[in-house]
């Protein structure tokens, strides 16, 4: 399947980009994060999230949309 992936924040900046569609055929959200940690090494050094149809998801979670976001901490104020 297709999955489009956006990038926010630090993680934008690593990726060097904000958006991108990939064809993914593993499971798991850390079936995912494998795949990137492989494509962008230093996301291993990152912290966040990932939501999936804007819902934040655990790394255990089955990928059930097409359309996913990795999420840097946010700072409120």
């Amino acid at each position: 399947m297709i999955i489009t992936i956006k990038y926010f924040g630090l993680i934008a900046e690593v990726t060097n980009q904000s958006e991108e569609s990939i064809d993914f055929s593993g499971r798991l959200i850390s079936d995912l994060l494998n795949t990137l940690y492989a494509k962008y090494p230093d996301l291993k050094n990152k912290d966040f999230q990932v939501a999936q149809n804007q819902e934040l998801v655990s790394e255990s979670t089955e990928i059930t949309g097409q359309e996913l976001a990795l999420l840097p901490p946010f700072s409120g104020g």
